[in-house]
């Protein structure tokens, strides 16, 4: 029984940890976030139809 108790609060440490590590991931990817805008203008047109040709 008294192992149960220790796995389960061990248990209850991972699970926190773990949802810790996944809120700052989520904040990390959303602050190095670029904009859609951003990323469209990156390849002038003409550059790149000359290159597929």
């Amino acid at each position: 029984m008294r192992g149960d108790g220790t796995a389960s609060k061990g248990e209850q440490a991972e699970a926190a940890e773990r949802e810790a590590a996944k809120q700052r991931l989520l904040a990390q990817a959303e602050a190095e976030r670029v904009p859609v805008e951003d990323t469209t203008r990156a390849v002038p047109d003409r550059r790149w139809r000359r290159d597929q040709r």
